[in-house]
């Protein structure tokens, strides 16, 4: 009688190397679950920021449309001439304080404007608060 026991194999795998390979690995039942939800957990982070930038641009848009009547109304009363600064414009928004935008930057007004056509242009700095950068809100 052979008294020995069988020789088992004492190598030690990976759990995507063992019997099965990579396929039996990703065939775990708790490994789809947690890939999905982090997919999903990522796409809905992407998409929230997209829509919070969107709705940032989208507020600013309506402070400036609110603010250039004023800017007008200011050059038509003093016969085309710029203010010197947007504070300028002040009594003629009926508010205590200069409107900000969406990120809480104060706006700029540059008058005379560089552009050919344009009397002004009034903008924010956009969402990296950078003057004149190239994410800037202009109207």
């Amino acid at each position: 009688m052979n008294t020995q026991r069988p020789r088992q194999d004492r190598r030690i795998f990976f759990p995507w190397e063992g019997r099965g390979g990579l396929r039996r690995f990703l065939a775990m039942g708790r490994f789809w679950p947690v890939l999905v939800l982090a997919i999903v957990a990522l796409l809905v982070s992407w998409i929230a920021a997209r829509e919070r930038r969107a709705a940032g641009e989208r507020q600013t848009l309506v402070v400036l449309n609110r603010v250039r009547p004023a800017v007008e109304r200011y050059l038509v009363e003093h016969d085309g001439s710029c203010p010197a600064q947007l504070s300028d414009v002040l009594e003629y928004l009926k508010a205590p304080e200069l409107p900000r935008d969406a990120w809480g930057r104060p706006l700029r007004l540059l008058c005379p404007s560089e552009r050919s056509g344009t009397e002004y242009v009034l903008m924010s700095d956009g969402p990296d608060g950078v003057a004149g950068g190239r994410d800037r809100i202009e109207y």
